[in-house]
């Protein structure tokens, strides 16, 4: 997948129908979108090294170096790598595993040291929200359904660029906690869709 250009309005999910990138983790087409921004940059990062995508041992040996030194590396090289890695405690991917695992715990915590770089065109920190919305969308066992509901449904806005404010981030967040659980969704498109019109 590459990234949704800086301003351009995201487009359906033929899955699930809502927007590209917000039915995930639950929506497999969504799922493997919200994957895709991280592991279309590994990709470029590993052309770089010379290595094929077929070489898996060179590609661990590289990740492994990349959890290392997790803050000279682009944020999506660390969240790949980290995927490429198996936590010895409880044997999930390391970083992604369940809340307690101190390994897991602590390689989550590392992958935040990373490079976040703002693209041309977006408001300052939209990386940073392009960031967190695809850590808690690939890690959703670690935050509440109203966390995760919110991160996934705006995901497709910010990865086109867009920033709520934190006044409308304070009022969204307060007005899905007063609504009925049946509506949130819907409130959450709505909002999306006036992020996307500026």
């Amino acid at each position: 997948m590459t990234r949704p250009a800086v301003g351009s309005t995201p487009h359906r999910c033929a899955e699930c129908g809502g927007y590209a990138t917000s039915g995930a983790p639950d929506c497999v087409t969504c799922r493997e979108l919200v994957d895709g921004v991280v592991e279309e940059e590994w990709g470029v990062f590993l052309r770089r090294w010379g290595v094929g995508p077929d070489d898996h041992r060179q590609a661990a040996e590289i990740a492994a170096m990349v959890t290392e030194e997790p803050d000279r590396h682009d944020w999506r090289v660390v969240d790949a790598a980290l995927d490429r890695l198996v936590c010895g405690d409880c044997g999930e991917r390391l970083g992604r595993g369940p809340v307690g695992c101190a390994p897991c715990d602590l390689a989550h915590g590392f992958r935040y040291t990373a490079i976040e770089t703002d693209r041309p065109g977006v408001p300052p920190g939209n990386e940073h929200a392009v960031r967190v919305n695809v850590s808690v969308v690939r890690r959703p066992h670690v935050t509440s359904p109203n966390e995760l509901l919110v991160r996934r449904m705006m995901l497709p806005a910010i990865l086109a660029g867009a920033l709520p404010t934190n006044q409308q981030a304070q009022h969204l967040a307060a007005l899905i906690r007063k609504s009925p659980a049946a509506q949130r969704a819907a409130i959450l498109e709505e909002a999306v869709e006036k992020l996307l019109q500026g």
